[in-house]
């Protein structure tokens, strides 16, 4: 254990309340008693931050008190004083003087950080929409800074020198430097737009999956970085793109890909897409020199490869899914979607999350049938078909998920990838009336309010596939084969 001669006694204090050695990190001793964790800030001095004054420590404590709280209430519970008393003994609180400063917070279970689970194989599917739920919901609290523009080509500068001095390759290092360099450099003017329309906010900055655990039975994120606030002050698509790029390293592209989507479905934030080459690069790349000063030179290598990997142009393309309730548009599209495009693969576009970010409501609740007139489908649509665009033309492949009865629907997408320069490709699904009478009557938890009773009333007036390729969607593995005969499958390489 490494401490600051200055904070010996404290330290000695603070291991005696935990009955255990404290878990380290260059900045932080962090003991872990039965039901409390005391977290002490290293007197150190380093480029980044400066913790040496005992009233740096004091105000750093409260900052990072007032940034993670409101996200996980009851998690972060007070900064309290470590004091020696008038006979000479150490206390938290009371009479005598202040020696340090320490936050105290609730005990979490070590197996539910998201890090744990993910190294150990055991990451539940079922978080992920709570995840990206819990995220959209944290970067809705955060004011807007309007003009506020990141200076992210330092950042990058900042990363490569770091890399450097973690021992990984000039070569590789040096090639990375000049593609995020060019990356960041088209992207100024995006950047600029995306400060001005609300979109840089003061943000978490570390947002990894161990900064995420679960609390009262739900997905939080906790240790915003407290130290720098320009380090924090952030696109929230790039304050997103370290757990996309944590997700799709550790547990899956799939999984990086369904909290993606889901995040977009809530926010509304379809733009984000532009600047997630350069901004999931940038995060693989803080991975990388992490891990190689960690003396994992190896896993830093591979980091290094992934930063790369994730700025190696894919073309667009938009995917359109429709048929009846019950088809099975939304597996296969959620099958599909990691598979093509850029990482983390095609953005997901339902037209049920939209109607119910529309109406106000999280996608599994249900609406009212005054949500389902003619007036209100015109403007789900509208909004579907111009976040096809804005994602295609932004770069990345797009799944369009909506029933597509209508042929000014088809029409209305076809025009979105048109508009975006991009290929689009349309699929009818088709099943037997028994099976989406079985299939629509076993669904739960789903965005659709489609009932069996739906179905039945548009069923006789389902148009066919017209001018889109016909899907035999009895069997879904099956149907997804199918599919993906007639793409242009171009995988990035990672």
């Amino acid at each position: 254990m490494t401490v600051p001669p200055e904070q010996a006694e404290t330290a000695a204090f603070l291991r005696g309340l935990a009955g255990a050695d404290p878990v380290e990190t260059h900045i932080s001793l962090v003991f872990l008693g039965a039901d409390t964790v005391w977290k002490l800030k290293k007197a150190v001095r380093l480029s980044f931050l400066d913790f040496s004054g005992v009233s740096d420590r004091r105000r750093f404590c409260e900052r990072e008190l007032t940034l993670n709280a409101p996200a996980a209430p009851g998690l972060y519970r007070d900064v309290v004083p470590v004091m020696r008393r008038p006979d000479g003994a150490l206390a938290l609180g009371g009479e005598g003087i202040v020696l340090d400063w320490v936050l105290r917070m609730a005990r979490v279970p070590a197996a539910d950080f998201l890090d744990v689970m993910a190294d150990q194989g055991r990451f539940d599917p079922l978080l992920l929409d709570p995840i990206a739920d819990a995220v959209a919901a944290y970067h809705r609290s955060l004011p807007a800074l309007i003009g506020a523009i990141p200076d992210m080509t330092s950042v990058a500068t900042g990363n490569a020198r770091a890399a450097l001095d973690a021992g990984l390759p000039r070569t590789e290092v040096d090639a990375w430097k000049r593609a995020i360099g060019l990356a960041l450099d088209s992207l100024t003017p995006w950047l600029a737009e995306r400060a001005a329309t609300g979109f840089v906010r003061r943000a978490h900055g570390d947002l990894h999956l161990g900064n995420l655990c679960l609390w009262r039975g739900k997905p939080v994120p906790f240790d915003a970085l407290e130290f720098d606030e320009a380090l924090a002050t952030i696109d929230l698509g790039y304050d997103l793109a370290f757990l996309l790029m944590d997700l799709d390293r550790r547990v899956g592209r799939a999984a990086a890909n369904q909290v993606m989507s889901r995040y977009v479905a809530r926010t509304g934030d379809a733009v984000l897409v532009r600047g997630l080459p350069a901004f999931l690069s940038l995060r693989a790349l803080v991975r990388a020199h992490v891990s190689a000063r960690s003396g994992k030179i190896e896993s830093g290598g591979a980091y290094l490869t992934s930063a790369a990997a994730y700025l190696h142009p894919v073309p667009p393309l938009v995917v359109a899914v429709g048929g009846l309730p019950g088809t099975g548009k939304s597996t296969l599209a959620r099958a599909l979607a990691p598979e093509i495009g850029m990482a983390p693969g095609a953005l997901v576009v339902r037209s049920d999350e939209i109607r119910k970010r529309l109406s106000g409501v999280a996608p599994e609740e249900r609406l009212p049938q005054s949500a389902y007139t003619p007036d209100v489908s015109r403007t789900v649509f509208e909004a579907l078909t111009e976040t096809v665009r804005v994602a295609a033309k932004g770069g990345q492949a797009v799944i369009a998920d909506a029933t597509f009865m209508d042929p000014d629907h088809r029409s209305m997408v076809k025009n979105a990838a048109r508009q975006a320069g991009v290929p689009f490709h349309g699929f009818w699904l088709q099943a037997s009336l028994p099976d989406l009478e079985q299939r629509v009557a076993a669904r739960t938890g789903d965005a659709s309010d489609a009932t069996v009773a739906v179905l039945h009333a548009a069923a006789p007036n389902d148009p066919g596939p017209l001018d889109w390729t016909p899907i035999d969607a009895s069997d879904a593995t099956k149907a997804l084969a199918q599919v993906r005969n007639f793409l242009p499958f171009v995988r990035e390489p990672c």
